[in-house]
């Protein structure tokens, strides 16, 4: 039994398209960073706070379109669309370096945080609630951390993961741009 190769479009390695390269990765570290966080939550009852849950809010965006820019970049699409996917999963991860930083900062104390999250606790409504809602809320606060390995909090690793979903995102923007 022959085939005719001459029928089957050749397709190029991952490695000869640095959109699909960049984008697949991306993607993939997302989703096993969110899937990580879960981990913690659900599995290890170490739960998020105000600032943990803003910090996935860049995982949420990269891992669609981390996907659909790869799946983009798989199908042919042209390079100004798969420039723009790249951008914009570099600069969403890059902002959430900086709202990582931020987080990780207020941990140290080298600055205050949120008044929702490592703020006093002002308003605590009428006495005769106060014992059922003492029962029933759990505050997690931003500027103490509830886990760390190696010196860094799961703040201090969102930042490296971030940096480094940057920087690949970033490459593949630079290397698609370069294309002929």
């Amino acid at each position: 039994m022959t085939t005719n190769s001459a029928a089957i479009p050749a397709s190029r390695p991952a490695a000869a398209n640095p959109a699909l390269t960049a984008s697949a990765a991306v993607t993939l570290i997302a989703a096993a960073t969110i899937a990580g966080a879960w981990f913690f939550q659900l599995v290890l009852e170490i739960l998020p706070c105000p600032l943990c849950l803003e910090q996935r809010y860049a995982y949420y965006l990269a891992i669609p379109l981390g996907a659909l820019t790869a799946l983009a970049a798989r199908g042919g699409a042209s390079r100004p669309l798969l420039l723009v996917g790249l951008a914009v999963l570099a600069l969403a991860t890059l902002a959430n370096v900086g709202l990582g930083t931020y987080h990780a900062g207020v941990e140290w104390g080298f600055w205050k945080g949120p008044t929702d999250c490592s703020g006093p606790v002002v308003n605590l409504g009428s006495a005769k609630d106060l014992l059922s809602r003492l029962d029933t809320v759990k505050v997690i606060r931003c500027d103490e951390v509830q886990w760390r390995f190696l010196g860094l909090s799961l703040a201090g690793y969102n930042v490296l993961i971030s940096l480094a979903m940057a920087a690949i995102a970033a490459w593949g923007f630079v290397a698609t741009a370069k294309r002929a």
